[in-house]
């Protein structure tokens, strides 16, 4: 498939690849023992979010702000403790779910790149303190 650098990231991708892509990543991140915890048992409104919110990222409708109001990403996950090893999780899972995904290798690149900003953007932890910050808990 040939890109076409005057679609946006949605147009490329589609709504059925993108919502396919979302579905994947969380079965990685439910997998995952250095996140799986930072998010709620059912996921379900966290997956229905997150492609609202990928869906508008890529440059589609603007879903997310529609109904949940302006992203504000960073204030929104300054409840969690996201270390840069968390940070490196989060992306391993989207990494492998876009080695799956349908999407031609520019799009994916573009895709992981732009979502690598925003995944360090938003570390607000020094690993080093991690335990202390959560309050000891244990998985």
């Amino acid at each position: 498939m040939k890109h076409n650098d005057h679609q946006s990231l949605f147009d490329r991708i589609g709504e059925e690849e993108l919502s396919a892509l979302v579905d994947r990543f969380y079965t990685y991140v439910k997998a995952d023992p250095l996140i799986r915890d930072l998010f709620p048992d059912d996921m379900g409104e966290t997956i229905r979010k997150q492609k609202q919110f990928l869906t508008q990222f890529c440059g589609g409708p603007q879903l997310y702000t529609n109904e949940h109001g302006h992203p504000m990403l960073r204030m929104k996950h300054i409840p969690f403790v996201i270390t840069k090893p968390k940070s490196d999780a989060w992306l391993s899972c989207m990494s492998q779910a876009l080695e799956e995904s349908l999407m031609d290798e520019y799009t994916k690149q573009e895709l992981l790149a732009r979502l690598t900003y925003t995944a360090n953007h938003m570390i607000n932890s020094k690993e080093t303190h991690t335990d202390d910050q959560q309050g000891g808990t244990t998985s």
